[in-house]
């Protein structure tokens, strides 16, 4: 199991997104469990990016919802 590490910027973003919409909360929670359990799991559909944001990943919370992150 992996351990997450959510930096500031992201908290703020998320208690931001958190107070307009609930289930938006509720998707980005239930997606940040997944990626502790697994963060390749074919549901999040977890890829490499490239250009300006080449060495980090990014996986959906959603059809309207994205995560960026990197792996350490």
């Amino acid at each position: 199991m992996r351990a997450l590490v959510l930096t500031p910027k992201f908290q703020r973003a998320f208690r931001k997104f958190a107070k307009r919409n609930a289930d938006l909360q509720q998707r980005i929670e239930d997606t940040l469990q997944q990626m502790e359990a697994d963060v390749f799991a074919p549901s999040l559909g977890t890829h490499k990016l490239s250009g300006k944001l080449d060495g980090f990943q990014s996986c959906s919370c959603g059809y309207d919802c994205r995560m960026v992150f990197s792996i350490e």
